[in-house]
């Protein structure tokens, strides 16, 4: 009986099927598992990378607060298309951070994992207050209510505990000088040193274009203009081809 008269004499035995197919899954399984349990960190580290800081972290909360990540998604993926429309491929260090991750797969609106820097502060608050009158094809709805929203301030020390207990490193140090980040960061007359030193790369200065108050506004489109920015993508591929 030759070696493929046997495997279909195993494809006609039920429990033989059953039984091999088992073993074979388990194998893989082990095979792909196993080595998990020895490795730290399963993300590869990228230069630039840190945590949110304590006002782009409230612009996140709003973020998935107002179901933004229904329509938008923030994960480009190494195809030609995305790449040349939206940018560099999406990095899983970018996400290590995101509890949830924003990935998504539903694109009603763009991509927004590169949006960072690539409007204006005065363009984000027209969009988000009246969408159509920059994009004239845009069905987004109208979320002007956010510029009339005081942000809550004295809860966000919490919020970096909660982070910090699942695996963020937020420092004890910046969970102490969380409120007055979030607001230096927003008000384009405050000392800067130390929302920079603890989180460089961050947008400084007056996001909803009223000073006078930290909004909600303020804090998403903090968020938004962070988004792509930490990386510098230049460098990466850089070093990438080195290896």
């Amino acid at each position: 009986m030759g070696i493929m008269d046997k495997h279909a004499a195993i494809e006609r035995n039920a429990t033989l099927l059953l039984a091999g197919s088992l073993v074979v899954v388990s194998i893989g399984g082990i095979v792909e598992i196993a080595p998990l349990f020895y490795l730290e960190n399963t993300i590869e580290k990228v230069e630039g990378m840190r945590p949110y800081s304590p006002l782009e972290l409230a612009g996140r909360n709003i973020y998935i607060r107002e179901g933004c990540y229904v329509c938008h998604s923030q994960m480009i993926r190494p195809f030609r298309d995305e790449v040349e429309r939206y940018g560099h491929y999406s990095l899983a260090a970018e996400s290590m951070y995101d509890h949830p991750f924003q990935w998504g797969s539903k694109r009603t609106g763009p991509d927004l994992a590169r949006v960072g820097d690539r409007y204006s502060n005065e363009w984000h608050v027209q969009h988000l207050i009246e969408p159509r009158s920059v994009v004239p094809e845009s069905i987004m709805p109208s979320y002007a209510f956010l510029a009339n929203y005081p942000l809550e301030t004295d809860d966000i020390s919490a919020h970096l505990v909660a982070n910090q207990r699942v695996g963020v490193p937020y420092t004890d140090e910046m969970v102490e000088n969380a409120e007055a980040d979030m607001l230096a960061q927003a008000d384009p007359d405050a000392d800067w040193s130390g929302v920079e030193m603890r989180y460089p790369k961050a947008k400084l200065g007056d996001f909803d274009g009223d000073p006078r108050a930290l909004t909600e506004m303020d804090a998403l489109v903090a968020y938004l203009q962070m988004l792509g920015t930490l990386v510098d993508f230049s460098t990466y591929d850089e070093a990438a081809g080195q290896r």
